[in-house]
């Protein structure tokens, strides 16, 4: 417990120390286009996160799903149409993440 309140105090140390990086004013040559689009890059970052955690959520939805069919073969209609749908809704997560990237990174304001 120690080590983890150790852990958190150097990080809020290490963030408020750095917060005066992201305050400087910007370049002089402001017509220049930036040179980074941050946009894209939290897309990208937004995406992979929701994707992995899609993946990681269906693998756990099919394990289950597999585990009650070999414990009640019987009910393996109910469980299908339970995996079919859960598997869905959690893809759905991808798409949403996916949507709201492609937003971003085509609907920016002009500057």
């Amino acid at each position: 417990m120690r080590k983890l309140h150790a852990v958190l105090l150097l990080s809020f140390a290490i963030l408020l120390f750095a917060s005066p990086v992201f305050a400087q004013t910007p370049p002089v040559n402001t017509t220049a286009p930036s040179s980074v689009n941050w946009v894209a890059i939290a897309s990208a970052f937004g995406m992979a996160i929701a994707s992995s955690v899609c993946g990681l959520a269906q693998g756990k939805a099919i394990s289950s799903a597999c585990e009650g069919l070999a414990r009640n073969p019987g009910a393996a209609p109910a469980i299908r149409f339970a995996l079919l749908l859960g598997l869905a809704l959690i893809e759905s997560l991808a798409i949403y993440v996916l949507v709201v990237a492609m937003i971003l990174l085509f609907v920016q304001p002009i500057k």
